[in-house]
């Protein structure tokens, strides 16, 4: 037993390590994952959605501050009782966003690694048998020496954790697993090759048909039937080649212009998926950046889930010389943990990203 309980105390404090700080490393996007887990159609605690950030940060401290006293044996007693009950509580969502396919991505990983709902429940099974195996064993949770030291190890640990975390928060995650990582082709990350597998679907129409409901089941196509519609329901049978950026698109009065932008040799892009929440100070320096690259030849345009009215608003407010166009708030969400955030590109290829607080760092 003493052997069992050692094995599962080192995988599960590493575990909970390596979670742990990978979200640290980006809570914004962790709470970007949160905030789906609080909207109307999952959990439906909508009014906790403007703290989400808060939660989050709080959330992977914690996570990293349990690994930490697991792997000591610092207060074993409230540390498995608090595992136990984080991994009871995570089982549970993880099983109601696989079964109800609420949110396909757990964010368990961040973005280092994406696990399917029904994963993210499997993993979280795993997790359980091993944290009730430290439950019941708690006994042969035996401290690491100098015992001393431990209250000391555990207070830097949550400082550093801390600090880390504002570092990240003020610029932009240490680490970047996304899509949009400097040094990528935007333009080949679109590409889906030739002969790549295509998603394939069923329709289930559902019909009202001389008083008796009915679904007639199509692979796309409106059955030919008499009767009046009710709804249609979308099956997919098949999953299809997504490339690795798939959900980017350039817009604006209903013509797309993601090609024609991203092949220009010096672009820069400034990118702020909700205008009515960017930082005030962040279009001062974007300002100051962006009329400077305009001297040096660069094509300048915003990228916004905003309105028109809202777009018109922060151009004279902040007297911008450059043009908004329309994107997708989730993937601008994607692309830059900042907002506003600034994207310079070269025939396509992210040369650098930076937060609004460094923007005196750009190079023309």
């Amino acid at each position: 037993m003493k052997i069992l309980v050692t094995f599962c105390r080192i995988f599960v404090a590493a575990l909970f390590l390596f979670s742990g700080f990978i979200k640290l490393n980006d809570p914004l996007g962790f709470s970007y994952k949160l905030q789906e887990y609080f909207g109307e159609g999952v959990l439906n605690l909508e009014f906790l959605i403007p703290y989400a950030l808060l939660i989050a940060v709080f959330l992977v401290i914690f996570e990293i501050i349990l690994g930490i006293t697991l792997i000591l044996g610092y207060l074993p007693k409230f540390t498995v009782w608090s595992l136990l009950l984080m991994i009871v509580f995570f089982t549970f969502l993880t099983f109601y966003s696989a079964y109800f396919n609420k949110v396909t991505d757990c964010g368990c990983f961040g973005d280092a690694l994406p696990l399917t709902p029904w994963e993210s429940f499997t993993k979280d099974l795993i997790l359980l048998a091993l944290i009730l195996v430290l439950f019941f064993g708690r006994k042969f949770i035996t401290p690491v020496h100098p015992i001393a030291v431990h209250k000391w190890v555990v207070f830097v640990s949550f400082t550093l954790c801390l600090g880390f975390a504002y570092y990240v928060l003020m610029y932009l995650p240490v680490f970047d697993f996304r899509a949009y990582k400097e040094g990528t082709d935007m333009l080949k990350g679109m590409e889906v090759p030739e002969g790549a597998p295509k998603a394939e679907f069923a329709y289930h129409w559902k019909f009202d048909i001389n008083g008796e409901e009915k679904i007639i089941t199509t692979s796309g196509d409106y059955p030919k039937v008499e009767g009046e519609f009710i709804n249609v329901e979308t099956e997919e049978l098949k999953e299809g080649y997504e490339p690795a950026i798939h959900d980017f698109a350039i817009e604006k009065d209903g013509n797309d212009y993601t090609v024609e932008l991203l092949k220009k040799e010096k672009l820069l892009m400034i990118v702020a998926y909700n205008l009515s929440k960017s930082e005030d100070e962040g279009f001062t320096a974007i300002k100051e950046v962006t009329d400077k690259a305009k001297s040096q030849g660069f094509t300048v345009i915003g990228l916004t889930a905003s309105g028109s009215k809202d777009i018109s608003d922060v151009r004279a407010k902040y007297d911008l010389d450059f043009y908004f166009f329309s994107t997708d708030e989730t993937a601008l969400k994607t692309v830059i943990r900042s907002n506003p955030g600034i994207l310079k590109l070269k025939y396509g290829v992210i040369q650098q990203k930076l937060h609004w607080n460094d923007a005196d760092k750009l190079s023309f």
